[in-house]
């Protein structure tokens, strides 16, 4: 039975939820800048991850009165808390990476409904239509204020196979280029998407997608995995109906042969097409685009291009967004990956992974702490195979520490602990030069090491702070006495716990 106080459907029953649970959303009626104010507030709030300093990790924000956007609100931080995914989720945080792992393994496919069930599309507007302006319908921020314009960060873009007819949920970086016109980023060849969309193009067709805004934080979870674990034509929709025991609504789109999220907030209609590319900076020429999850701002690309057919919305939508480097990336891509690891691990070696933690010092994607139980003398040297498991669970992975059981991996003191202490640089490092990892770290270049091929290109490392299991007798961590804590701590009316 749900422990949730209210049950979770949307994006407004989960501001719901958190608003009945003290410290984890705020509201303020001041008016903000959509053009790098609100996330530069938020950093001092909430934003956490790899978000430059001064930042921590706190409540989510919600925004009443965004200039220029009168009639539309702006939540930001949703899932900037591994505590508030786990309300949200209905489990405890340590939990999250199993809780998906499971989801993953029995999907519950999405289903359509009729449009006059579907409330994002209770407002239409049409591109046709003279007035028609994405960027006054869609109040889309700028993290700083060198971004080449206003993103969307939480879309939830579908597409389908135009040959198969399989379906895909996935993330992407979009950019507002003008009144009709998104641009998006795709990482080459990281996204079933990216795979539809090159196979439509090589056919000279542009591709139906749909982009869904303000929806089920499940939804945003589940559409973050990647193969292995959900190989092309898995639909990640499936992943946040198991979640949610419940099938996903879509309904089918006013414009374009595809469906969208029908309880999302926005839905914009377009087509990605073919063989056409735009500069993202094209409107401000500041050469760069956005901050993404690294911590960086990258250089501007040369990138797709979706003409938009049609903007939805239910009433008094409410925006969502999220800052690129924050927690809230860390919570998105790093959950996924934490179940990623654990379910390849535990098939080829059972009961020996006891938990997963993607760091956010790595964005939630380039590094994990393994947390290892050796039982056996043959177990030495395991730790390391589940490492290389790691990598090939998650291609994107950079660096993993391996831990031992009595070290808790969701405690970045405990695990440095462990790396001051079980670790020696000479014997306890394996080094795997030439892996493909990801472009966005800067470190990962022909211009930052001439040994590398290419960009994206990477020396993945293990850092094994397991004890020799020989030697575990030799590394027993200094054993106190269990009390009764409640005795010494006054109660909520100011007494004491007494001894009975």
């Amino acid at each position: 039975m749900s422990s949730q106080k209210v049950a979770v459907t949307d994006l407004r029953s989960a501001l719901e939820l958190l608003k009945s649970i003290p410290g984890q959303l705020i509201e303020t009626d001041e008016p903000v800048q959509p053009h790098a104010e609100l996330s530069g507030v938020y950093r001092y709030i909430g934003a956490g991850g790899t978000v430059q300093r001064p930042t921590r990790i706190g409540p989510a924000m919600i925004f009443n009165h965004v200039i220029g956007h009168e009639n539309a609100k702006v939540v930001i931080g949703l899932l900037a808390s591994r505590e508030r995914v786990g309300y949200l989720l209905d489990t405890t945080p340590e939990k999250l990476g199993c809780l998906l792992k499971d989801a993953v393994k029995t999907p519950l496919a999405p289903i359509v409904i009729p449009p006059e069930k579907a409330v994002c599309q209770e407002v239409v507007y049409y591109a046709d239509d003279p007035g028609f302006d994405l960027r006054r319908l869609i109040p889309a921020p700028t993290n700083t204020e060198q971004d080449a314009g206003p993103y969307i960060t939480m879309g939830m873009c579908y597409a389908s196979d135009l040959e198969t007819g399989e379906s895909d949920v996935t993330i992407h970086r979009l950019c507002l280029q003008s009144r009709d016109e998104l641009s998006i980023w795709i990482t080459p060849g990281a996204r079933h998407i990216g795979a539809f969309y090159e196979k439509a193009e090589a056919a000279g067709k542009p591709l139906p997608i749909s982009i869904s805004i303000g929806v089920d934080p499940a939804i945003e979870i589940g559409s973050c995995f990647e193969a292995p674990t959900t190989p092309l034509g898995y639909n990640e929709l499936s992943v946040a109906g198991a979640i949610r025991k419940r099938p996903v609504e879509l309904v089918q789109c006013l414009t374009i042969e595809e469906k969208a999220i029908a309880n999302a907030e926005y839905v914009i209609e377009g087509e990605l097409l073919p063989g056409v590319r735009v500069r993202e900076d094209q409107n401000t020429n500041t050469g760069m685009a956005m901050p993404e999850f690294p911590g960086y701002t990258g250089p501007a690309a040369s990138i797709p291009v979706i003409k938009v057919k049609a903007v939805t919305h239910r009433r008094n939508p409410i925006m969502q967004t999220v800052i690129g480097p924050s927690e809230e990336h860390v919570s998105m891509a790093g959950i996924p990956t934490e179940a990623s690891i654990l379910d390849m691990v535990e098939r080829a070696m059972p009961g020996r992974l006891l938990n997963v933690y993607a760091h956010p010092a790595g964005g939630g994607k380039y590094m994990a702490v393994m947390q290892f139980k050796k039982t056996v003398p043959s177990d030495e040297g395991r730790q390391r195979q589940a490492a290389l498991l790691g990598f090939s669970a998650f291609s994107e992975l950079k660096h993993i520490i391996l831990v031992d059981e009595d070290v808790d991996p969701f405690d970045s003191n405990d695990v440095l602990w462990a790396l001051n202490t079980r670790y020696q640089g000479d014997i306890d490092t394996v080094f795997i030069p030439g892996v493909r990892c990801h472009p966005l770290d800067p470190t990962q270049s022909p211009l930052y090491n001439p040994l590398l091929r290419d960009k994206g290109v990477s020396c993945k490392v293990i850092f094994d702070c397991t004890v020799p299991f020989h030697l575990k007798e030799h590394f027993k961590r200094s054993k106190f006495k269990e009390v009764d804590v409640s005795r010494f701590l006054p109660r909520a009316d100011g007494t004491r716990k007494h001894a009975t």
